[in-house]
């Protein structure tokens, strides 16, 4: 094990603030590179110039690829903290299915053969098992070294800082899930620059550090060579000089694949030293180069932000990204989130992987459920926003709670504002669909808001909390509470349980008799205590994005889906697959609780109710099994049956299944009768609802119903 004295890097709060300088320099490069993507640098020349900033608006930026993977592939050091990084693969392995929805959103495009995560995924779920499922053995050289062997890596950097030779190591266990050869080298070699960066004083530094951590003689490290070769040698040091000798020996003529790895390298690399350590100037040659833009931009950004900190990053890029974080794996309840939420977990990892506490500022801040929105990291601002424009929000060091930062908010005349947080995204919300997102509330009935803040402005005021009814448009409100200018004070409301509301926003109403202006400081706004609600399925609908093109992204309001076809009809929700389908909602950090759901098997043997889902991977189920029997299953991959006995369904009959999960121990029942009491010595402690149809199954489910149990 690991000691404190022996970490190589004091886990501190510089830790955290620079991991979160270099996540959102990956977010930030991303968006930057994204409208230009698979563009050459003719073409981004003639209609751009030179790129020093975004080229194009956004409303809310959807998921992308980039930020998929680094955000779900590390939680296999979560899932399987004791044995993912020196395991055998499998963890890594599991962890590719348990959160990438099949043949759509996350990192999906090619098919089989061409895009190499598809070609893994689907060697995975042949039972094919990692590293054989990604390696040159078996997908050939083509497909095993395209790019994605650098771009999902970020986040082993940042959960290994200063520390490039261990960042490689623990990299190298999931790049070779799907990656070989080159790809593999540039992983790590990604990971290790940003570890490096940590505590780095060059540039060189770092290239130099991250070079020792792949083999000398490999191509990826002679393309590194060369391109610092040339660099020192350019007595003009004009990148442009440097794109050319790239172009001619490294462009994407010399290499096979739709984006390999190489060429894009040879671009970081360039934008690396060129850029002389700064963010802006690095970033803007790294999409003027062309080609995998975003992909390159996304790790550039990354290491420098690490390396320079938000504070040398401007904030013209840092305002239009908002703090959010949009998603696209199989869970909805983790496709919203934060930029400074998933730092503070990487660092969270972080600690944990050293076998230290977390520093001292941040273990009242623990963010793992997703259940309190701070703005400790400088400039974040937790994605909250006002509908009122003359409504400035800020991040400030002033603190409402000693030791600190806080969110000041100001108004500089009349009555009030109010600033939300959106727990809900729909299409109208999103630019386009890019890798089809598709989302569960983070917040429901029964629920419990808290905020605590100080109202530094010269005038009392009067403070309530709020949620919004995505269904019906109506707002629940708090009591009102008075704070006198200077007051410190706290404020809560529980969200009335029992209802089907789809919670979209909550937030915060600020009003004042005077009509001064306001100035309020927010240390932090939590969520709390067990939802306590009903879903009502002909009140949700199926939502329609935007694609950019011909196609149609579908998806249907409140749930997320991994295979079969699923719809709203005549006010329930209806599924049928031809394998295996899988339909998730609900809350995703539900511990103890009582589910129950109408269900009406239409046509075969299998029609399930899950709970505690925690992805594609591991669940239970209960239902209907082959044969004319009911079962109680539990999921690792495949599924096992606990419990089983047979039970003469009728079909177009209606059943209430319901399910209590206290603990380990877990009664499901028919029409209220009880089937099935066991206990499993090794649960799953948490997770979501769901319900599953396999093998040409048809079912109907309606009426859905999350109680909590004490």
């Amino acid at each position: 094990m690991t000691t404190q004295q022996s970490v190589p890097f004091l886990l501190d709060n510089e830790y955290f603030q620079k991991t979160y300088a270099g996540w959102l320099g990956k977010i930030i490069g991303i968006r930057m590179g994204s409208p230009i993507e698979g563009w050459p640098n003719e073409k981004i020349e003639s209609t751009y110039g030179k790129i020093n900033g975004y080229t194009k608006e956004y409303n809310d930026y959807a998921a992308d690829d980039d930020s998929n993977g680094p955000l779900f592939f590390i939680r296999a050091l979560f899932d399987y903290p004791e044995s993912a990084v020196n395991g055998s693969g499998q963890e890594m392995a599991e962890t590719w299915l348990n959160y990438v929805p099949a043949h759509h959103g996350f990192f999906w495009w090619g098919g089989y053969g061409i895009s190499t995560e598809n070609t893994a995924y689907d060697n995975l779920a042949a039972g094919i098992p990692a590293p054989l499922s990604g390696s040159i053995a078996l997908n050939g050289k083509t497909c095993a070294e395209q790019i994605g062997g650098q771009i999902f890596i970020d986040s082993w950097g940042f959960v290994f800082p200063a520390a490039p030779q261990k960042a490689a190591a623990a990299a190298r266990s999931m790049i070779q899930v799907s990656h070989d050869g080159n790809a593999l080298y540039g992983g790590m070699f990604i990971a290790a620059c940003i570890s490096a960066a940590y505590k780095a004083c060059s540039v060189d530094e770092i290239i130099d550090k991250a070079l020792n951590t792949i083999p000398a003689d490999c191509l990826y490290a002679k393309v590194v060579a060369d391109i610092r070769r040339f660099y020192r040698a350019d007595a003009e040091k004009n990148w442009k000089n440097c794109f050319r000798y790239v172009q001619q020996n490294y462009g994407y003529d010399k290499f096979t694949g739709n984006c390999h790895i190489i060429p894009n390298a040879a671009v970081i690399i360039l934008s690396l030293l060129y850029g002389n350590g700064s963010f802006r100037e690095s970033l803007s040659i790294c999409n003027t180069c062309g080609w995998d833009t975003d992909c390159n931009a996304g790790n550039t950004g990354a290491i420098l932000g690490v390396f320079c900190g938000t504070d040398k990053i401007d904030d013209d890029l840092i305002r239009p990204i908002k703090d959010l974080l949009i998603a696209s794996s199989v869970i909805g309840n983790l496709n919203i989130t934060t930029v400074s939420a998933s730092a503070q977990f990487f660092c969270t990892l972080g600690c944990r992987q050293a076998h230290v506490p977390l520093p001292a500022v941040w273990q009242d801040r623990d963010i793992t459920d997703g259940s309190v929105i701070h703005f400790d990291f400088k400039k974040s601002t937790g994605a909250f926003r006002s509908s009122d424009s003359c409504v400035q929000i800020s991040n400030s060091e002033e603190p409402v709670v000693p030791g600190h930062r806080s969110l000041l908010l100001e108004k500089g005349n009349g009555n009030g504002f109010s600033i939300f947080y959106k727990t809900y995204y729909s299409p109208d919300d999103l630019e386009d669909s890019r890798y089809d997102p598709s989302f569960t509330p983070v917040v429901f009935p029964g629920q419990t808001i808290s905020a605590v803040l100080k109202n530094t402005g010269n005038d009392a005021v009067s403070l309530s909390l709020f949620a919004s009814d995505k269904h019906t448009g109506e707002t629940f409100v708090s009591s009102v509470k008075n704070i006198r200018a200077g007051e410190m004070t706290g404020i809560s409301y529980q969200i009335p349980g029992g209802t089907d509301a789809l919670i979209g926003t909550v937030g915060l109403q600020i009003t004042s008799a005077q009509g001064n202006g306001q100035r309020i400081l927010l240390d932090n706004l939590t969520i709390s205590g067990k939802p306590d609600y009903k879903i009502d399925f002909s009140k949700e609908k199926v939502e329609y994005y935007k694609t950019g093109g011909a196609g149609i992204h579908r998806e249907l309001g409140c749930c997320t889906v991994s295979k079969g076809l699923w719809d709203y009809e005549d006010g329930s929700l209806t599924g049928s697959c031809a394998d295996t389908g899988e339909l998730l909602t609900g809350y995703y950090y539900g511990k103890d609780y009582r589910y129950s759901c109408l269900v009406t098997p239409v046509s075969g043997e299998y029609h399930f109710i899950n709970f505690r889902v925690q992805g594609l991977a591991r669940s239970y189920a209960f239902g209907f099994y082959e044969g004319n029997t009911i079962a109680l299953l539990k999921k690792k991959i495949t599924s096992s049956v606990l419990a089983r006995k047979e039970f003469i369904r009728e079909e177009g009959k209606e059943y209430c299944f319901s399910v209590l999960v206290n603990g380990g121990c877990i009664k499901a029942y028919v029409d209220g009768k009880l089937v099935f009491e066991f206990t499993d010595p090794a649960p799953y402690q948490y997770g979501q609802i769901g319900m599953t149809v396999c093998r040409g199954s048809r079912c109907r489910f309606r009426d859905v119903e999350i109680r909590p149990v004490n």
